[in-house]
C-alpha cells in the first residue's frame, strides 16, 4: 500500500506542474506553480528585456575656444530617456566645467518652457566630443537649449547651422565673446550660417601698433592700441545672422 502512495505522488508532482510566461510592461515575468497533495507554491521571476527606450536624440556643432586662444568647433549630444528628471553628463577635455553646467540646467528649463513639456520622469544625457582642451562656459547655452529642444521633441536639425550665445532664463540670448575666432572655426567646418546675439554682427577690435619719435637725442616707443570697426560676416565669409531670443534661434534650426 506504501508503494502505491509514494507511486500516486510522484506521478502528481510530475504531472501538476504548470509553466506559465507572460509579458508587463519593460519585464517578462515567469510564474512557475509546483502542486502537491497538499500545498501549491507559487514564484515569480521578473527578467529586464532590455534598456530604457530611447524618446529622442539630438546632435549639434558648437563652436568654442581652445586654450591657444582659436576657435573650434566641439560636439553635443543630447539623449532623452525616460526617468525621473535627471541631467546626466559625459563630458571630457573641458575647462570652466561650473559655467557649462549651469548652461546645461537652464537650458533645459528653456526647453521645458517652450515645448511645454514636463520633464520630471525623463533623464537627459549630455555629451560632448572635444578633440583637445576647450574653454566651455556660457557660450554654449544657445546651441545647448536647441539641442535639448530637438531631443525631447525628436526633431531634426539642420546641422549647416551654427550658433553662439548666451542663454537667459527669460529664453533671451546674451552676448559673449571671441565671435570672429568662433566665425572662422563655423567658416572652416563648412558651416553656411552663424547666429550669433543681438549687436554682435559687428566687432570692434584692436590692433597693435608701435609709435616712436625722437625727443632730443632720446627716442621714446610707446604701444598703442587702434580700434577697427569690422563686419563679422565680411572679415570671416560666412553668413551672419542676430538673434534675440531662443525662438528666433530655432526658426533656423527647424525651419
Amino acid at each position: 500500500m506504501r508503494s502505491l502512495i509514494l507511486a500516486l505522488l510522484i506521478i502528481a508532482l510530475i504531472c501538476g506542474c504548470v509553466h506559465e510566461e507572460g509579458k508587463t510592461s519593460g519585464t517578462t515575468t515567469t510564474t512557475t506553480l509546483v502542486k502537491t497533495a497538499t500545498t501549491t507554491t507559487t514564484t515569480t521571476i521578473q527578467t529586464k528585456v532590455s534598456g530604457p527606450e530611447n524618446l529622442g536624440s539630438s546632435r549639434i556643432r558648437i563652436p568654442a575656444i581652445n586654450e591657444k586662444g582659436e576657435g573650434v568647433i566641439i560636439e553635443l549630444t543630447v539623449d532623452a530617456i525616460p526617468g525621473q528628471g535627471r541631467i546626466l553628463t559625459d563630458i571630457d577635455n573641458l575647462l570652466f566645467w561650473v559655467d557649462t553646467q549651469y548652461s546645461i540646467r537652464t537650458a533645459r528649463e528653456i526647453a521645458s518652457n517652450v515645448t511645454n513639456l514636463d520633464l520630471s520622469k525623463m533623464d537627459l544625457i549630455y555629451t560632448i566630443y572635444a578633440n583637445a582642451s576647450v574653454v566651455g562656459g556660457e557660450s554654449a547655452g544657445t546651441a545647448i537649449t536647441i539641442a535639448t529642444i530637438a531631443a525631447i521633441q525628436n526633431r531634426s536639425l539642420n546641422n549647416s547651422v551654427i550658433a553662439t550665445g548666451k542663454i537667459n532664463h527669460d529664453g533671451s540670448i546674451g552676448p559673449v565673446s571671441a565671435i570672429i575666432e568662433k566665425a572662422r572655426a563655423a567658416k572652416r567646418e563648412n558651416a553656411t550660417l552663424f547666429l550669433v546675439p543681438l549687436l554682435q554682427s559687428r566687432e570692434v577690435v584692436y590692433e597693435t601698433k608701435k609709435h616712436c619719435e625722437e625727443i632730443g637725442w632720446t627716442e621714446f616707443c610707446t604701444i598703442e592700441q587702434i580700434p577697427r570697426k569690422i563686419n563679422v560676416e565680411d572679415e570671416t565669409g560666412i553668413r551672419v545672422r542676430e538673434v534675440g531670443d531662443i525662438r528666433e534661434a530655432m526658426r533656423y534650426f527647424f525651419g
